[in-house]
Formats: structure tokens, sequence, C-alpha cells
């Protein structure tokens, strides 16, 4: 199941998470973010339950984009215990984005 992540939920979904969570930093407007969002999708059905995949926009949200200093999009962050582990900017295989989230579930 891929989550929407928001400043109301970012707390608990993303930084008190027991389990490692990859945020996909997005926009409505973004054509490589609107190229990634089926590996978004596909990457939250192969690790449901191992791992939580969501997407946060960063328009709507644009006060936790500057806290983790997204200057593009998309930006894949992937979070393990409440902090930020590996970084990925733009679009990328979803191989890539598996073998970072590899590392570290």
């Amino acid at each position: 199941m891929e989550y929407k992540f928001t400043k109301a939920n970012f707390q608990e979904e993303v930084l008190n998470c027991d389990q490692p969570v990859l945020v996909d930093m997005f926009a409505t407007w973004c054509g490589p973010c609107k190229m990634m969002a089926p590996v978004v999708e596909e990457l939250a059905d192969d690790y449901d339950g191992e791992v939580k995949v969501g997407k946060l926009d960063i328009d709507e949200d644009g006060d936790i984009a500057a806290q983790y200093s997204i200057m593009s999009v998309p930006t894949f962050l992937i979070f393990k215990n409440g902090e930020v582990v590996d970084k990925i900017i733009g679009g990328v295989p979803k191989e890539v984005l598996k073998e970072a989230i590899d590392k570290v579930k």
C-alpha cells in the first residue's frame, strides 16, 4: 500500500516508524515525478509489510521539503529510525531504488 505523507502525519508515519520508510518527494506538475509514480506504486506492493512506501507533495507541504533541503523533484529519501540514510535525486530505474531499500531493510 502506498502512503500519502503530510505535515499532519509525517512525525508518526515516517519519523516514528519502526520499519524503513521510502518517501517520494514529488510535485503534481513534475514530468519525471509522473514517470516514477508507477515505480513507487510497484515498490509499495513489493515491500508491503517490510518497508513503508509513500509520497509527499512538496507544494502542499513545502516546510517538510525545506527541512530536508529538497531542491529538485523527484527526490527519494530513505528513513531508518527517524533519520535519512539515503537520498536519490531524479528519475531512476526501479532497480536503483530497490538496491537502496535493500541496504537498509
